[in-house]
């Protein structure tokens, strides 16, 4: 041991039994483990980790503090000295619980299922957090706790954290900002998120002003629309294929002529494409359309943008094959269709794809929170 620090002293030192003496020793000790000069050897280092831990059950909580705050940062003291400083009172747990790199995701865990909520807190703003962290941090904290971590950049969600943090901020609205500003957020779930917080913003808006609730619509609509343009950078099939049919329409080259070529070579992604910015829908709306067979829904669609009965007909019975082969025994079903067709009056078709064109995502937004009052 280093001669300048003299043993007889600290032997002495740890001879009395008064509070000054104890609190004289620990300070020498923590003077040890901190010196630029590395005053102690292995087995000196692992005797004074030793000294340390037995005192900590014995000098009060400024004391304990004092000593967190000290070796937080510090790599040299044992993992026995850390986890006792982490499981003290939030007071003297709070410097190693956030920064202390000595801790370990397992005792980290410990913490969590074991201490306080205060103690969680200091465990979710930590410079790095592992998703077993994060999920354990998820199941035990509170909402305190979970914003917090949600905050933290550094820390790693779980692809099922998060779809549970997105599903939560339906009804906690201060987890909706900062999860929507992760940028390890998937589209898929900031669309929803999106959808979610304008049916929200809906409610409240209607429930406190006199507006008018269409006007209000293609308010919220159009401005999360905005937004969630600006999240969508994937550029997959069907978004190349709405670009090509948008530059389409762009140039006065987009007609229904257009969506009849499209089926006949079966290319069924551009036609549903075509036929949504046609009609001003959603492709989700259209392929649902197509997909579940609704015949009814197809002959709404073309009454509203104007076709006529014979280009009903054609798109009709070229779906029909797409969906169920060119074998496909049309001439009854066709019948029953173009009788639906007469009796669908333009100016009803229309009023109903103006409802459509709400945005698939916004109107079940509203009706799951409807369900939910």
């Amino acid at each position: 041991m280093n001669e300048n620090l003299s043993s007889a002293g600290l032997i002495k030192l740890a001879q009395d039994s008064t509070k000054g003496s104890k609190e004289a020793l620990m300070e020498n000790i923590t003077d040890m483990f901190l010196s630029p000069d590395g005053r102690l050897n292995d087995h000196e280092r692992v005797l004074m980790n030793d000294i340390m831990v037995k005192l900590l059950k014995n000098v009060e909580k400024k004391i304990r503090k004092g000593l967190s705050e000290r070796l937080a940062e510090s790599d040299e003291i044992s993992i026995e000295l850390v986890t006792m400083l982490a499981n003290d009172h939030i007071e003297v747990a709070r410097p190693v619980l956030e920064k202390s790199a000595l801790l370990k995701d397992e005792d980290l865990v410990e913490t969590i299922r074991n201490r306080t909520d205060s103690h969680r807190l200091s465990i979710a703003i930590r410079e790095h957090v592992s998703e077993t962290v994060s999920d354990e941090l998820i199941e035990h904290g509170n909402e305190d706790v979970i914003e917090a971590l949600i905050q933290n950049s550094n820390a790693e969600l779980s692809k099922a954290s998060m779809d549970y943090l997105v599903q939560e901020s339906r009804s906690v609205d201060r987890f909706q900002e900062p999860l929507l500003n992760r940028n390890d957020l998937s589209f898929e779930l900031v669309h929803k998120m999106y959808w979610w917080v304008s049916a929200a913003l809906r409610r409240k808006i209607v429930a406190e002003f006199d507006i008018d609730e269409t006007l209000l619509d293609d308010a919220l609509e159009d401005a999360t629309k905005e937004v969630i343009e600006k999240h969508n950078e994937k550029e997959g099939v069907m978004e190349k294929v709405i670009l090509l049919v948008k530059n389409l329409d762009s140039q006065r080259k987009l007609n229904f002529d257009f969506v009849v070529t499209s089926l006949r070579q079966q290319k069924i992604n551009v036609a549903v494409a075509a036929l949504a910015e046609l009609s001003g829908l959603g492709v989700k709306i259209i392929w649902r359309v197509i997909r579940e067979k609704n015949d009814e829904g197809l002959a709404v669609i073309s009454r509203a943008i104007g076709l006529e009965k014979s280009q009903f007909s054609t798109m009709f019975l070229l779906i029909l094959q797409a969906n169920s082969g060119p074998k496909a025994r049309s001439t009854s079903i066709l019948n029953t269709m173009l009788n639906l067709y007469d009796r669908i009056k333009p100016d009803n078709a229309k009023a109903a794809v103006k409802y459509w064109q709400r945005d698939y995502h916004y109107q079940e937004a509203q009706m799951l929170l409807q369900d939910a009052c």
